[in-house]
């Protein structure tokens, strides 16, 4: 009779542990120990990107110091296969303990951050994985530096193992960062959830005012699923002289804020369209996704046409969040949406990109901009945002106010995350906006992967709103090229499609010298001037040094074709438009 060790059914198993010699220098060490393998060699790899940022990042060129041993502390040796990915020869070894450092130093919520004061960890930045072992769960022990005392994790705590945390596989724990140091917690309750704001950098916030802010938020979010699947969810908010940004994780979020913005109103409603926007993205993108984004290739691009759903959406959803809790009046919220209309309609690269291409081009285009993308791109967010507007408006006019866009997502939510446990095709999230709608959206889907301005008034109107062009009719003359000044001298930072001035060859990083012999001053007092008094298709005697040669060159005046946009009640509106209207802003 054949005997079975125990040993034969071991599971292999991940435990990381995190330490920081020299945070001030900006390294993390980092031991991968590796158990009950057993196989000849182990490929370990380091993601190249991190989901919810759709750019190759090159993790692992902050990888040094590679080494591994057995549990006996024989070296073993270990050969760089690919950019990313590391093979170690195990020789069959029951624990093979595979070390490296990381070196951070790289201030956004996307990339490892370390120094005296503070370690932020993100996780796809930091912790290699087995090649085709992504479903393995992993332990992670963090060793604060002696001067630091607080950590703050989605991960779950290990029981009776301090600083000690458990992912259940690694697609969670690529999505989990880290803060270690001295951040400030505080704490909250909404919608059944228990949340944490751990703030770094500390500020001017008033704790009281914003865990009551951030509850509102997350009450109305909560509102439109019908259920938060969290039980527990962290903020981590980096505060700098000046920061912004944020990237969303399944029960995190990493926020950028300035540390002395919070007592401006402006500044912190902005804070507070973040903390919507990322708090938004824990249901639509976390869980309610396209088929492409999830399960993840960590080696490669994953790409997608609906970004302009995911983010879009997303981005028109945080200012409506603060519409409903009451932190922008009715005013306000139009003018945000005008200024996404403004940027779109105003933008060059419209006429060029779709909201679909955009989406396919992140990994290309979003994260790498130029001095030309104004004029060849569009963004996924502005006009995913506002044909979400578009779509809401519809949903609404066509059902009498009976249903809107928050049907379409909890609907979706229910369909493909909840019952399905799958992320959806496109055409499938279209069908369901029309089953709810009870109408044709293909319009709007045709518009997401058209070029050109939207017709927003034949949407608005519905609602009893209009959009207005103050510029129409009015001859105004266009340069076509953007300034800043550098050492006092004047140089272009951006030509514009179309105008005078791409026609007549000025360039980036031109010079200007000198427009109709009147040389310009650095503040601009002389351009102002000639610009007043300027018409369409005078020809002006621009003096430029470019590369360090002087030129002249002739410039033509064009007509400005920018529209100054304004959304407004609709004159004449019906009782029914006018009602619609009210549903469409209402403060819940």
């Amino acid at each position: 009779m054949t005997t079975i060790t125990t040993a034969a059914f071991a599971v292999p198993s991940i435990h990381f542990e995190v330490s920081f010699k020299e945070p001030q220098a900006h390294y993390a060490e980092i031991k991968m120990e590796i158990s009950d393998f057993r196989n000849d060699y182990i490929d370990v790899k380091m993601p190249v990107w991190t989901p919810g940022s759709y750019l190759i990042r090159e993790y692992a060129r902050h990888v040094e110091s590679v080494e591994a041993c057995d549990a006996a502390g024989t070296h073993l040796t270990v050969q760089k296969t690919a950019k990313n990915t590391w093979r170690i020869h195990s020789k069959k070894a029951e624990k093979v303990t595979f070390s490296y450092r990381i070196y951070g130093f790289e201030v956004s919520v996307r990339t490892n951050f370390i120094d005296d004061s503070h370690a932020f960890l993100s996780p796809a930045a930091t912790f290699m994985y087995v090649d085709g072992m992504l479903n393995l769960p992993a332990e992670v022990t963090v060793i604060p530096h002696a001067n630091w005392s607080t950590i703050s994790t989605g991960l779950e705590s290990v029981a009776g193992k301090p600083n000690t945390f458990h992912a259940a596989d690694f697609d969670i724990l690529f999505d989990s960062p880290i803060e270690v140091g001295n951040q400030d917690v505080f704490t909250f309750e909404a919608a059944g959830v228990h949340h944490e704001i751990a703030m770094v950098g500390g500020g001017n916030y008033d704790k009281a005012r914003l865990t009551a802010d951030c509850a509102a938020i997350v009450e109305e979010a909560t509102a439109i699923f019908g259920v938060n699947p969290n039980k527990r969810y962290v903020f981590i908010v980096h505060n700098y002289q000046s920061g912004g940004g944020g990237l969303e994780h399944l029960n995190s979020t990493v926020l950028g804020a300035s540390r002395n913005g919070y007592q401006s109103e402006r500044s912190y409603v902005g804070f507070l369209g973040l903390v919507a926007h990322e708090y938004f993205h824990l249901w639509h993108v976390k869980r309610l996704r396209p088929m492409e984004l999830g399960p993840f290739n960590y080696d490669a691009e994953n790409y997608t046409s609906a970004l302009w759903i995911m983010e879009g959406f997303t981005a028109y959803y945080d200012n409506l969040l603060l519409r409903r809790c009451g932190f922008l009046s009715e005013g306000s919220y139009l003018q945000a949406l005008t200024s996404d209309i403004n940027a779109v309609e105003n933008r060059p690269g419209s006429q060029i990109q779709s909201a679909a291409q955009a989406s396919f081009d992140a990994w290309i285009k979003q994260y790498r901009p130029d001095e030309n993308s104004v004029n060849t791109s569009v963004s996924y967010y502005n006009k995913g945002a506002l044909l979400a507007m578009l779509l809401d408006v519809k949903i609404l006019a066509a059902t009498r106010g009976e249903k809107r866009l928050d049907d379409v997502l909890k609907a979706a939510y229910e369909q493909f995350y909840v019952s399905g446990k799958r992320g959806f095709e496109e055409q499938e999230f279209r069908a369901l906006v029309e089953q709810t709608a009870g109408t044709s959206v293909a319009d709007i889907f045709d518009a997401a992967r058209a070029v050109g301005p939207l017709d927003y008034n034949s949407y608005l109107n519905a609602v009893g709103y209009e959009l207005v062009d103050n510029n129409q009719g009015l001859e105004l003359p266009e340069l076509g090229f953007n300034t800043s000044v550098n050492d006092g001298r004047i140089v272009v930072t951006s030509v514009t499609r179309g105008t005078g001035a791409w026609d007549g060859g000025i360039n980036v990083r031109d010079e200007i010298l000198a427009i109709d012999g009147e040389r310009l001053d650095a503040n601009g007092r002389e351009l102002n001037r000639l610009m007043q008094t300027a018409s369409v298709g005078d020809v002006l005697n621009v003096l430029l040094a470019r590369d360090g040669k002087i030129r002249e060159l002739e410039i033509t005046l064009a007509k400005d074709t920018k529209g100054s946009f304004r959304i407004m009640p609709l004159q004449n509106a019906s009782a029914e438009q006018i009602e619609l209207g009210k549903i469409w802003l209402s403060l819940n």
